[in-house]
């Protein structure tokens, strides 16, 4: 204020107030079934025929609970970290991804499992085969209670990684799409290996793991 008279200020009010009025409004996000106004954290749907997720307010999202025959299922909230999961080089390999970042879900139509791991271009289908899943699901029993289509095995084996996490499936697509966005060039670029470290970092605080507590 010292390097303003009271003219000055006088003056320069007004042109702030209407700077305020003036500024572009983040928009809103909406219900995408009944358009009522949504908070932060809230409910996520997936759209069985198309795989798309849609947001959604608690109300609308209950009505799927719980339901398996429905057009939409409810994703759930809540991510896991394996710590105790068992998994060795060679059944990786047997997988024959072509990157250590990938996602396992049950196909509900189909009921097979579905691999698929983020790419530039967004998230590819593995068509290869998948014969050493029932071994991984032996020594993993946990894997049997991963529910259809909305919940997913997460496996991070990038450079010394070995994490593993049951989580929504959205959270699956939010790290396609920041690998997406961030991806520069053929080796990716620093920022996208730090949006990575982020992403996973805020995963494990979420399930409450100790390395992630205070970071």
């Amino acid at each position: 204020m010292d390097e303003f008279s009271g003219n000055e200020v006088r003056a320069a009010t007004p042109f702030a107030t209407l700077r305020k009025f003036t500024r572009r409004r983040a928009p809103l996000e909406r219900c995408e079934l009944c358009s009522k106004e949504l908070v932060e954290g809230h409910d996520h749907l997936l759209e069985r025929s198309t795989r798309q997720i849609l947001c959604a307010c608690e109300p609308c999202a209950i009505l799927f609970s719980g339901h398996e025959n429905l057009r939409y299922l409810r994703v759930p909230r809540r991510p896991r970290v394996l710590t105790d999961f068992l998994m060795t080089d060679l059944e990786w390999e047997a997988l024959m991804l072509p990157i250590n970042l990938a996602f396992f879900y049950r196909d509900g139509a189909g009921d097979g499992i579905i691999a698929m791991y983020p790419s530039p271009a967004g998230a590819t289908e593995s068509l290869l085969s998948l014969e050493s899943w029932a071994e991984i699901v032996r020594c993993n029993p946990k894997l049997q209670s991963m529910e259809a289509d909305v919940e997913a095995l997460l496996v991070n084996r990038m450079g010394t990684a070995r994490d593993y996490f049951l989580v929504p499936i959205d959270e699956c697509y939010r790290l396609v799409g920041l690998i997406r966005v961030h991806w520069r060039g053929l080796s990716g670029g620093n920022e996208v290996w730090k949006q990575m470290r982020e992403f996973f970092s805020h995963l494990k605080r979420r399930c409450g793991h100790p390395e992630a507590i205070g970071a």
